[in-house]
């Protein structure tokens, strides 16, 4: 921010100098038009620097916060997707094991760094779930439904969180919960 207002003051400060000097050289070569000619070639050419400079700054600005949002992004969906590979992991195991239980402990902390609140609600509500089906350190298929129907509604927050889709929520949860009640 600092060096925004540095960079500011000075652009004013050169601007006003320059536009004084060109000023005067303007009105000072009255009596030579080709004078005046060169000089307005100069303010036009110092006008669409100027201008050029303002909007590759914003461009650099726009392409940074672009590549900054892919990249959590990118990160948010390979951590969700990791989560929904190991869940179906221990499911068709049908068991869990320790270092599973450990796993999904730091699997939790990493969601927690990057998770909507939103997520991170219904991942508690998930992990609530999961810690009462793995108890016995097996899982039923009775278990593995109610796992998988709890999934399905992390899931719609994990979209809305990935998308920013807030618009359609109930009803994705209500399909999403009707494909998972099929199986």
């Amino acid at each position: 921010m600092k060096n925004n207002l540095l960079y500011i003051i000075l652009t004013l400060l050169t601007f006003v100098v320059g536009f004084i000097f060109l000023h005067t050289a303007y009105f000072a070569s009255t009596k030579n038009p080709y004078a005046q000619e060169i000089v307005l070639i100069v303010l036009g050419t110092v006008a669409t620097i100027l201008i050029t400079a303002a909007l590759l700054n914003k461009q650099s600005e726009l392409e940074l916060e672009k590549e900054h949002h892919l990249k959590v992004f990118e990160l948010k969906s390979n951590l969700y997707l990791e989560l929904i590979d190991f869940i179906e992991k221990i499911v068709n195991k049908q068991k869990i094991s320790d270092d599973e239980l450990v796993y999904i402990e730091f699997l939790s902390h990493k969601i927690s760094i990057i998770a909507h609140p939103n997520v991170l609600k219904e991942y508690s509500n998930f992990i609530d779930i999961l810690k009462n089906v793995t108890l016995d350190k097996t899982i039923s298929p009775k278990e593995s439904d109610e796992l998988s129907l709890q999934l399905a509604k992390l899931s719609v927050k994990i979209r809305e969180d990935l998308l920013n889709n807030e618009n359609s929520e109930e009803e994705v949860e209500k399909i999403i919960i009707k494909n998972v009640n099929k199986f």
